[in-house]
């Protein structure tokens, strides 16, 4: 499927929070729009998420992190009539994996809760995350805290969780409304995305390798003229 219709279809479908914008003239508004304009034009999955040249790299990674949050919202809105207390007691990816909720305020140590509960607790604190101008700066004369890779890098696990629940325990949801080549096209999006800056560790993503393997199939980009080639798979 055309990656246009791909990009319809998150601007038009139900989302499960209300989205997260940029504000029209800023710098990230701008990098917003310009990869949106790429993957658009239907150009290779793994070129797109290099950083543009001359850019930031903080801004780059918090555009992206901001998307995706909206899209794996809309991703998970299209299931959750069907992610029940009752049929998903855990926030799990198959009997070997179970993810545990902890936020350092109402939740301390890790805890088991039903996957609805978990997806939720996990927007609100994203929501709060990106919402706090001290730790997503809205002005480029504000600088980003040094913590900030750090805890796009937990925003970013957190996020692949949901996407591991939704494919293996709400795969034939997607399939039945017709949304397969879009949640395959944000998922691979996202993965060469968190692999080119290595913001999600291998070991959280075994759960999804076999299907990666079969679906992620884009050739790297051809490196620029002078530059060195990179060994990292």
């Amino acid at each position: 499927m055309a990656l246009n219709g791909f990009v319809e279809f998150f601007q038009k479908g139900k989302t499960f929070r209300p989205k997260k914008k940029f504000n029209p003239g800023t710098l990230r508004y701008s990098l917003h729009k310009q990869a949106q304009a790429s993957l658009n034009s239907g150009i290779n999955l793994r070129a797109v998420v290099k950083l543009p040249p001359g850019e930031e790299i903080n801004d780059w990674i918090a555009v992206h992190v901001v998307d995706f949050f909206n899209r794996i919202n809309l991703i998970y809105g299209t299931v959750a009539e069907y992610c029940l207390e009752t049929s998903c007691p855990t926030m799990s990816g198959g009997p070997k994996f179970e993810y545990l909720w902890a936020d350092g305020n109402k939740y301390k140590k890790p805890t088991p809760l039903p996957a609805p509960q978990y997806v939720s607790l996990l927007m609100d604190w994203i929501e709060t995350q990106i919402n706090n101008e001290n730790l997503f700066p809205v002005s480029t004369d504000i600088p980003f805290p040094k913590t900030f890779q750090a805890l796009c890098r937990k925003i970013l696990t957190r996020l692949f969780r949901v996407f591991v629940h939704v494919y293996i325990h709400h795969f034939d949801r997607i399939v039945a409304i017709g949304a397969e080549p879009h949640v395959n096209t944000c998922y691979k999006h996202f993965y060469y995305f968190v692999r080119e800056f290595d913001l999600v560790s291998p070991r959280e993503l075994e759960p999804l390798q076999e299907m990666t393997s079969r679906i992620c199939h884009d050739p790297s980009p051809s490196p620029e003229p002078g530059s060195q080639t990179s060994t990292t798979q």
